[in-house]
């Protein structure tokens, strides 16, 4: 069903969700621009995880719309999200650790409607480490090293917007600034839209241009990044 919303590429109205018969998010309103690179905020517990989660098609709604690139998709199952587009970077990043790093990126081509192919010489530009370790098994991969091959695998679908949830867990210093500089590059060459669940506030304010903030299962903040001052920090954010 083809929706006559905004020029936005993801919308959620009124969105009720969560595991169940337990509802986790509470009349959830978020729009997402195309090109934007959007953080989501809150305190542990919140329901970010979750909306991922609904927008992906891996919780089922209760009530409301989630509209993407002008389809509504509230109840479409979630390999349709995919093809249309939408790519999804778990929390712990999930990646399969007996199979090696090329078998990994393959993967990604199961979220498209082409299921074969040569890897894209350009996810050896955004990633070059993984170039040298393609014979190598997945699990022996550091931390950061395979947080770098699960977004390589979600670009390998080609997707028009990707959801990532905590990508710099765990990671040191270094290499989380390796991530932000690809996520912005991804970003700029691209076009890909980025939403990005993230604990680390000046990781948030260093790569996302809008931020939303969550509280009991709901947006109570949200605004363009410089917006995001150290009162709403504490308010929200501040453990």
């Amino acid at each position: 069903m083809v929706v006559n919303e905004s020029m936005s590429l993801l919308n959620l109205t009124d969105v009720t969700a969560g595991y169940g018969q337990t509802p986790v998010l509470f009349d959830v309103n978020m729009t997402v621009d195309q090109g934007d690179i959007a953080c989501l905020l809150g305190r542990n517990g919140v329901g970010k995880t979750t909306l991922l989660r609904s927008i992906i098609g891996l919780n089922k709604v209760a009530r409301g719309k989630i509209v993407f690139n002008a389809d509504e998709i509230t109840y479409a199952p979630t390999y349709k999200r995919a093809r249309n587009g939408i790519a999804y970077i778990p929390q712990g990043r999930e990646i399969i650790p007996y199979l090696s790093v090329l078998d990994n990126l393959k993967l990604g081509f199961t979220a498209r409607r082409k299921k074969s192919g040569a890897i894209p010489d350009e996810i050896f530009e955004f990633f070059p480490m993984l170039k040298q370790h393609l014979k190598r098994q997945g699990g022996l991969l550091s931390g950061g090293q395979q947080q770098q091959l699960a977004i390589a695998r979600g670009l390998m679908c080609n997707p028009k917007i990707m959801l990532l949830d905590e990508p710099t867990e765990g990671i040191q210093p270094s290499i989380v600034q390796e991530i932000e500089e690809t996520l912005k590059r991804i970003n700029v060459e691209k076009g890909i839209t980025i939403v990005v669940v993230e604990q680390k506030i000046e990781f948030a304010r260093t790569l996302a241009k809008k931020f939303f903030i969550m509280e009991k299962g709901a947006v109570v903040e949200s605004g363009v990044t410089s917006d995001l001052t150290d009162d709403l920090v504490h308010r929200y954010l501040a453990v």
